[in-house]
């Protein structure tokens, strides 16, 4: 087996691991390099560059390079200009008419021209895709069926890809009531709206500072389900500020953030070479966070590492939005100020039926739930928490341990450190028990220790 190969099984196995272990679906956050993988699209700065090549009122794009450097926000302030001074005189034909409404900001016209290159650049149906091998890929991709998909792009390859994913687009994240399932985040806007993209520096300005709000919501994703970065690098600005902030959480100091990973692409692969599984990615301000590291030129194996066999795959993700919505609506308004009459004996007829409401809720009877919650209190995070961790993976470490030590794995079975509890037809969470802290408190400590199974 050449090295790249048990690099491989080594890191299908630790993705595997880690949705085992979080009890959740993965979150997608995806870059540019998708899109350009499978569509060959643009790049921020080649979009920049055809933006420039296409305004006769514009110069060379190098010139803007002379001029600003990197700092791509800057060059989209100046192309606004440029295309507002087009719009305005020889090419208002162009242009849609409505446009030049005083209702409108004068960026709209540079929003639009990048609205109209990536609509005309994405593929309308995945078959226009070549060759096979990517089409086979992107099969995979969408088999993993993650939580959510955050991006920065502004293309809809992603809602072709998740048709049944719902976009939430820029600032209507910021309002969003609840936490749901089945969405991709356009962070930085959509061509189906062209004044949401985010461009030029007044743009950057507005979006950094509301961001904190932002992150907010996205944190508690990054925390608790497996993250894949994808399609970008990690001297990427977005994926700098999201590591940035996660680190601030997480106060990590250089220590591994086990359910992160980026991946790395390199086009030729020495297939004996040897590859890192972390990298230490270096953040503004001296500080510094270690991720999981995945290198690849092709990333099949890496979607097939990522379908959960235990995923809910019957129920529909609109569905799920649908019923959390609902459910929001009910806890936040409805049980204040309503009276709501409960008719039980219909209730444990519907729990009876092996149906999509327990798929959904995992609904037991009352019984029976009880003694569980009581007997078994803790998730894995809540485990790590008792023993003084502020990560889960410490807890799975030392449950590991155990099974090195004493050949136990407690995880296999139901038994009085741990349970699990089926919350669908094919899902299921994990849950643990005081026992268990008690345990792996003396595993922590290096104390002498029996496994009661």
């Amino acid at each position: 087996m050449s090295n790249y190969s048990k690099y491989k099984e080594e890191i299908s196995e630790d993705l595997q691991s880690c949705l085992e272990t979080m009890a959740c679906q993965p979150i997608i956050f995806c870059g540019s390099g998708m899109s350009q993988r499978y569509f060959n699209a643009p790049n921020w700065s080649n979009l920049l560059k055809q933006l420039s090549d296409e305004n006769p009122r514009s110069k060379d794009f190098a010139y803007y390079r002379q001029v600003h450097g990197d700092k791509y926000p800057e060059i989209g302030t100046t192309l606004c200009d440029d295309y507002r001074e087009w719009a305005w005189n020889e090419g208002k034909n162009n242009f849609d008419p409505e446009l030049f409404s005083e209702y409108h900001n004068s960026d709209i016209f540079l929003k639009t021209q990048i609205a109209k290159i990536l609509k005309g650049s994405t593929p309308k149906k995945l078959k226009e895709i070549s060759p096979k091998e990517l089409r086979s890929e992107m099969k995979s991709l969408i088999s993993v069926r993650p939580h959510s998909i955050i991006t920065t792009n502004y293309d809809k390859f992603l809602e072709l890809l998740f048709n049944d994913y719902s976009p939430i687009i820029g600032e209507e994240l910021l309002s969003s009531n609840y936490s749901s399932i089945g969405e991709i985040f356009k962070i930085h806007g959509c061509v189906s709206d062209p004044k949401s993209i985010v461009i030029n520096k007044n743009d950057y300005d507005i979006f950094t500072t509301k961001k904190k709000y932002l992150t907010a919501k996205l944190l508690t994703y990054f925390l608790e389900h497996p993250v894949i970065i994808m399609g970008y690098s990690a001297t990427d600005p977005n994926v700098q500020a999201i590591l940035s902030d996660i680190d601030e959480i997480l106060a990590s100091k250089n220590k591994l953030v086990n359910n992160i990973y980026l991946v790395t692409y390199q086009p030729e692969i020495d297939p004996d070479e040897n590859f890192a599984k972390e990298k230490l990615i270096r953040l503004e301000g001296g500080k510094s966070i270690r991720v999981k590291n995945i290198v690849a030129n092709k990333y099949e194996w890496i979607f097939n590492s990522l379908v959960n066999e235990n995923a809910v795959e019957r129920v529909n993700p609109k569905l799920l939005r649908a019923l959390l919505a609902r459910t929001y609506e009910l806890v936040r308004k409805d049980i204040p100020s309503r009276k709501i009459d409960i008719d039980y004996d219909i209730l444990e007829h519907a729990l009876s039926i092996d149906g999509e409401i327990k798929s959904i809720f995992g609904i037991t009877r009352v019984s029976e739930s009880t003694g569980v919650n009581i007997q078994y209190p803790f998730s894995l995070t809540r485990v790590a928490k008792e023993l003084g961790y502020d990560y889960w993976s410490h807890a799975d470490v030392l449950i590991k341990k155990i099974k090195e030590d004493k050949g136990v794995d407690i995880k296999t079975s139901d038994n009085k450190y741990h349970i699990k509890i089926p919350t669908g037809t094919t899902s299921f969470s994990r849950k643990y028990s005081l026992p268990l802290v008690d345990l792996l408190e003396k595993v922590k400590n290096g104390e002498e220790y029996n496994v009661e199974v």
